[in-house]
């Protein structure tokens, strides 16, 4: 059987499994979106300081679902991939003819797809309540495709966390972690209007303010090439370092069992 045709096999299987579990879909949905509507009503006020982005604080913060969403993603992976460590279906898996890689990338690929909808949806609800992107249609093509990717990253860091621990409890221990790196970001505000030195330095040294900064300048900004230049970079070799160690990672719990 082919690499491509064992990839897709296991990702059937993940988009299924995703399906499956409500909770896996609901919060990623619900949770993010609300904090974007209290977030926004309370901060709203930000945007009347001099040299603010945007007129709307709405639009301003839209970027944070996104990236949220994406955080979502590791605790899934990951926990999904420790479940099966758990129960020793990677180890019948072990006694098969599939290959390492594939079952890494196929694991995803219930990641992808719930990613691909709930960027949908953001964008819709931001589109419903008023924003409008400054880079238009293909702007918002570009923007799903950057969640998304940005997704797939984080999803590859839960399933390293998985394969290296074989716990899922330690897995959605990541999270809160994740979570504090959110919040040192330039997520409530630009980093050239951070007044407090340790926050900005920490901000410009995170790299989730450039995926937030890439997705925030396709909705306020327009086309910022330099915004999109990094928040790809990023996203791409964060999903490739953690493709490597998820892959190393695997090995070693193949060759422990």
């Amino acid at each position: 059987m082919s690499a491509l045709a064992q990839v897709g096999y296991v990702a059937r299987r993940s988009v299924l499994r995703t399906a499956r579990q409500p909770a896996n879909i609901i919060f990623p949905f619900v949770f993010p979106t609300a904090l974007l509507a209290v977030t926004s009503a309370g901060l709203s006020p930000a945007t009347k300081i001099p040299g603010f982005p945007s007129d709307s604080f709405l639009a301003f913060f839209l970027a944070f679902p996104f990236i949220q969403g994406a955080l979502f993603a590791t605790m899934n992976a990951g926990t999904d991939l420790a479940r099966d460590i758990q129960s020793g279906f990677l180890n019948r898996l072990a006694l098969t003819p599939l290959r390492g890689g594939a079952l890494i990338v196929g694991q995803l690929g219930g990641i992808a797809v719930l990613a691909f909808i709930q960027n949908c949806y953001y964008l819709a609800v931001g589109l419903i309540v008023g924003v409008r992107l400054e880079s238009g249609i293909v702007g918002g093509i570009v923007l799903i495709i950057l969640a998304t990717g940005v997704a797939i990253a984080f999803g590859a860091l839960g399933a390293f966390f998985a394969l290296r621990t074989g716990s899922g409890e330690a897995v959605q221990g990541l999270f809160p972690l994740l979570f504090v790196g959110l919040f040192l970001s330039s997520m409530n505000l630009p980093r050239n209007l951070i007044e407090a030195d340790w926050f900005r330095t920490v901000a410009t040294f995170n790299p989730i303010s450039y995926l937030i900064e890439g997705l925030r300048s396709l909705i306020i900004t327009g086309w910022d090439w330099e915004a999109l230049g990094l928040a790809f970079g990023f996203a791409g070799l964060l999903a490739a370092a953690a493709m490597v160690l998820a892959n190393w990672a695997l090995q070693l719990r193949l060759t422990r069992t």
